[in-house]
């Protein structure tokens, strides 16, 4: 049986050495040191040796299963080397190569216009005042002089969560969330931009969402003109040096008097064209003297303090200002319209 023994371990090392990858050297493990392995079958005849030859034919088994599972180990050592070195070799980078340039984003018109307008109005010692998007039905229209069966209200085809809540309409709400905070003290002198929602169906000049940008100033002997200066004022900075302005009477229920503002056309300086339709003129935001009812609401004595408020939509703003004629552009995610807007 030693013999036996001796001859599969110099076989199993003969083909061992030949062995040239891992499956065939699995293939040779089971063959050898395998449950029904050539070694394995002889060492189970060894209860028929007696009791002075088992533990010697036993030592030599070992030795040969030792020596054999030596080899398997060391070729199974190499061939994972040789398969790591491989897959190295092939996955490789070239740290040398230029990099891949990364697409960069940018902030979009909207924002943009947003943020030019407040820079512009903190350049003028205002300050930004937000308010939430869900509103009081107080807020929103009672407290600026729109009672529930005002007839301006059928102008405004609202949200409404509950009777009382609703989606803003306006960010007015803000002006006399504000004004009821500062508890009669004075100035008031704030913006007010954010989301506003209305019942509208989207065109090229209508979205049931869009942007507001609203005005408040408070004090003493606030006059007209004041307000005259502050809008001029604003409409050069944001259209340039030459724009001129003119006030038209309007109405809106929380200021009296009211006016509609107008700038000179951008396309053609006031000459008249298509865009303007030849007037010279294109119309930017509302505005007026804060109603007094507004005031006494919102705890100011119309007696002793007066204002004037202002309201402008973003997405006018920036359709005039960059000449977009379709509000939608901006909503729908369009990126050759978009980087046509980026900042270098």
């Amino acid at each position: 049986m030693k013999e036996r023994l001796e001859a599969i371990k110099a076989e199993a090392l003969k083909e061992l050495a030949g062995t040239t990858d891992a499956g065939h050297l699995n293939d040779l493990r089971v063959k050898y040191l395998g449950k029904k392995g050539a070694l394995t079958e002889i060492l189970r005849g060894m209860g028929s040796l007696s009791a002075e030859e088992r533990p010697v034919i036993g030592q030599v088994g070992n030795e040969v299963r030792a020596a054999v599972e030596a080899v398997i180990e060391e070729k199974q050592a190499n061939f994972h080397r040789q398969e790591t070195e491989a897959r190295l070799a092939a996955e490789r980078v070239d740290v040398t190569l230029p990099g891949r340039p990364l697409k960069q984003g940018s902030i979009h018109p909207l924002n943009q216009v947003i943020q030019e307008i407040e820079d512009i109005f903190i350049g003028m010692g205002y300050r930004i005042a937000e308010g939430p998007e869900v509103e009081t039905d107080y807020h929103n229209f009672e407290a600026l002089n729109l009672p529930k069966d005002h007839p301006a209200r059928d102008m405004q085809d609202s949200f409404y969560l509950t009777e009382d809540l609703l989606m803003r309409t306006q960010t007015s709400p803000v002006q006399v969330r504000t004004m009821e905070a500062m508890q009669g003290e004075v100035p008031v002198k704030i913006i007010c931009p954010g989301r506003v929602f209305r019942r509208d169906d989207d065109d090229a000049t209508h979205s049931f969402q869009f942007h507001q940008i609203e005005g408040l100033v408070v004090g003493k002997r606030i006059r007209m003109s004041d307000l005259k200066g502050t809008l001029l004022e604003f409409t050069r900075k944001m259209f340039g040096p030459n724009t001129q302005i003119r006030l038209r009477p309007s109405f809106f229920p929380f200021t009296e008097p009211s006016v509609e503002v107008d700038v000179t056309c951008m396309k053609c300086g006031g000459d008249g064209c298509r865009v303007c339709k030849q007037s010279g003129w294109l119309e930017i935001l509302g505005s007026g003297m804060v109603h007094p009812r507004v005031l006494e609401m919102s705890g100011y004595d119309p007696e002793e303090y007066s204002g004037f408020a202002f309201g402008m939509g973003v997405e006018r703003i920036a359709m005039l200002k960059y000449g977009v004629d379709d509000i939608r552009y901006f909503y729908n995610n369009d990126l050759r319209f978009l980087q046509q807007f980026a900042r270098v």
